[in-house]
């Protein structure tokens, strides 16, 4: 180690000090400038809300404390990474800049573009550094999980001790609240807390026997949050490396953890980095459908009102407003719900997944852009390689909420209401209204469409989709570049999706989807 040598490392989203290679590897040739930025551009952006920062505000505490122990404090800086950077460089002469690589919305990378340039022209270094599954300058899927595996087979990078760096300020290191930030907070409550120190403390409960029952219990809002890993977010912020998490359910697969709840949970850290791999691969889908001839699909359907109805968690549909309202309050749902909600906007009240993309990131405290954007499109049937998944959203709620618990729960003006009868209160009649002292239309609302036909109708427009050659082209487009090769590896490209015929098996294949 040099004390002549300084090297910038830059927190993004990698808030943690264990398997972080960057960190390590600077300890291990000089002295160490750890460095966070508030971005104004990222804080204002319509994707970001309060509830993000609150957790990025709780991980960096949890990252400073930790980076104090091993011998540095985080330097912590407001404004355009390029001009901090630059007076960062004039103060301190570091020489280059380690980093994690990031897979982010377009505003970071056109950010990250903006300072390989600047570093370039400073004469300062740029590493950049895998730190999961996703593999840049990727031309096709074939033996993209080779590498995922062998990255998540790498051996944890354990931080170094007694780290040398310059000496700061308080003011260096102060953190700012989200008031202070501008962010506008609401009345969320939320059960988790930033930081590596919990994430790490929420993956041990998990592996110890929280998750015996992950497989049976992800699915129902009942029982999910205490049965689901609850690692999402500690996994979007990188306070937790997914390595770490991987390494550590396989360890517990068998002993402390069924082998059947492990391979699910560990199947899942697999999608995840496969949905971000989409975004690494295709930058546009963020503004873009997946299949472009689904581009305007639903141009004449975007009906402001539905939309606020949504949001509001005023549909009409008890276990969809349950679900909403339960997000909003919470910042989190399980996967099941939120591809529920999605399901509903866009088939159901026929939405534009764009009209609403970026109010629900706002809603996500695990919002991942590569996932949110793919997991949208995929729930609104814009990849064309895809089953359509049209939930019922009746049949949704007494299949995961059978005796309306959530739904009493989230929609109290419902809770009088009887046996099965909360999931269908539109059929009650006025009698049995009064007699639930809740009338409909009045004290809840009736539905803001009918089931049957909003379903019939989205399906008339995707079977009239499916006649066209350029969908079955797009579709092809889009299986060579985003199609899991999981089940095999080895085989050749993806042979030519053939053009179905509008009959009676592709309405069939319609309706089986339906859930």
């Amino acid at each position: 180690m040099s004390d002549d040598i300084l090297t910038l490392v830059w927190f993004k989203r990698d808030l943690r000090v264990l398997d972080h290679a960057p960190l390590t590897d600077a300890a291990e040739i000089g002295r160490v400038l750890p460095v966070y930025v508030i971005e104004p551009e990222v804080i204002e952006a319509a994707d970001f809300d309060a509830l993000h920062w609150d957790f990025i505000r709780e991980s960096l505490i949890d990252l400073n404390a930790s980076l104090e122990e091993l011998g540095v404090s985080l330097f912590i800086q407001q404004g355009e990474v390029c001009d901090v950077f630059r007076r960062l460089h004039q103060r301190f002469g570091f020489s280059q800049i380690f980093a994690h690589e990031e897979t982010g919305n377009a505003l970071s990378y056109r950010r990250d573009r903006r300072l390989a340039n600047w570093a370039q022209a400073a004469g300062v270094a740029l590493k950049e550094t895998p730190q999961n599954g996703v593999v840049r300058r990727l031309e096709d899927r074939d033996g993209w999980s080779k590498v995922w595996e062998s990255r998540m087979s790498q051996p944890i990078t354990l931080p170094a001790r007694n780290i040398g760096g310059p000496m700061l300020s308080d003011g260096d290191v102060q953190i700012p609240s989200a008031e202070s930030l501008g962010l506008i907070r609401t009345d969320r409550v939320s059960q988790l807390q930033g930081g590596e120190s919990d994430g790490l403390r929420i993956l041990e409960s998990f592996a110890m026997g929280r998750g015996s029952r992950y497989h049976r219990e992800m699915s129902s809002p009942n029982t999910a949050f205490d049965s689901c890993s609850r690692l999402s977010p500690y996994l979007t912020w990188g306070c937790l490396s997914m390595r770490t998490a991987v390494q550590r359910i396989r360890a517990a697969a068998g002993d402390t953890l069924p082998k059947i709840a492990a391979r699910a949970f560990l199947s899942r850290c697999h999608w995840h980095c496969h949905f971000i791999q989409k975004l690494e691969s295709e930058p546009a889908i963020e503004f873009c459908a997946f299949n472009r001839a689904c581009e305007t699909l639903r141009d004449n359907g975007n009906d402001p009102a539905r939309l606020e109805a949504w949001q509001q968690a005023r549909t009409g549909y008890p276990f969809v407003d349950a679900c909403m309202r339960a997000l909003k309050r919470r910042g989190w749902i399980n996967f099941r719900m939120r591809a529920m909600l999605v399901s509903f906007a866009s088939y159901h009240l026929w939405l534009d997944w764009r009209m609403f993309r970026d109010w629900l990131a706002c809603q996500f405290i695990d919002y991942e852009p590569g996932i949110h954007y793919s997991q949208i499109q995929m729930q609104s049937g814009l990849t064309g390689i895809n089953t359509l998944r049209i939930y019922s959203p009746v049949k949704q709620g007494m299949d995961h909420d059978p005796e309306g618990i959530f739904i009493r729960e989230w929609v109290p003006e419902l809770a009088g209401i009887e046996g099965e009868a909360i999931h269908q209160p539109w059929l009650l009649p006025d009698q049995m209204q009064s007699k639930y002292q809740c009338r409909l239309g009045r004290d809840y609302p009736l539905p803001i469409v009918d089931h049957k036909e909003a379903v019939k109708f989205a399906r008339a427009q995707f079977a009239i989709l499916r006649q066209r050659d350029d969908y079955w082209n797009c579709a092809h487009e889009v299986m060579h570049r985003h199609g899991s090769r999981k089940k095999s590896e080895n085989r050749n490209r993806p042979k030519p999706l053939k053009r179905k015929p509008l009959s009676r098996q592709t309405t069939f294949q319609l309706n089986e989807s339906e859930n």
